[in-house]
């Protein structure tokens, strides 16, 4: 059984994933961790009792991007319509993608050392769509015949047509447009 970690040690990981996910997407994979530490604030010995390999470290901070994304969807329906919660996870998960696709040469570094950091993604992904469509089209503002899956490919379409930071106007109004495609029109 593992004991919980006392506030200041949590606070120092979740910091750890903080910096690793932002510095991994701008700078790679090839970042020393040092540097990492560094600019988390913490010393290297903080960083490796926490993830005792680079690998560990990156498929933690790309995990726990995922948990935001999916974790997000009942705090944006409590705070919105259904729909406009729907629309506003989509913003996030454009948000995530971008954070994705920056960490995807230290994905492919954790991949080829056997681990496997989409285990759990898709289905993640699949649950809180289907809870945010399924609130949606309780309260009549989304078609009943829509499937979670058919949303999150639509969603990756999107974002893999306009991956540039440029292009984020263009993303938006894709996003728009799939949405409308999800109202109920009765």
């Amino acid at each position: 059984m593992t004991r919980p970690l006392r506030a200041d040690a949590q606070r120092n990981r979740e910091r750890l994933l903080e910096v690793a996910a932002q510095v991994f997407a701008s700078d790679g994979p090839q970042i020393s961790l040092d540097a990492v530490a560094k600019q988390a604030g913490v010393g290297i010995g903080t960083l490796y009792r926490h993830f005792p390999t680079r690998e560990a470290l990156i498929e933690a901070a790309y995990r726990k991007e995922l948990a935001r994304l999916c974790d997000a969807a009942p705090g944006l329906l409590e705070t919105m319509p259904p729909d406009r919660a729907v629309r506003a996870w989509m913003d996030l998960f454009a948000e995530y993608m971008t954070t994705k696709r920056g960490m995807a040469d230290a994905l492919r570094a954790v991949i080829a050392s056997g681990g496997n950091p989409f285990a759990q993604s898709r289905d993640r992904m699949l649950d809180a769509i289907g809870t945010l469509l399924s609130a949606a089209t309780a309260a009549g503002s989304v078609r009943a015949d829509v499937i979670p899956g058919d949303v999150l490919v639509s969603l990756s379409g999107v974002c893999l047509a306009t991956p540039e930071p440029a292009q984020a106007e263009q993303a938006g109004r894709l996003l728009d447009l799939l949405m409308d495609g999800l109202r109920y029109r009765g």
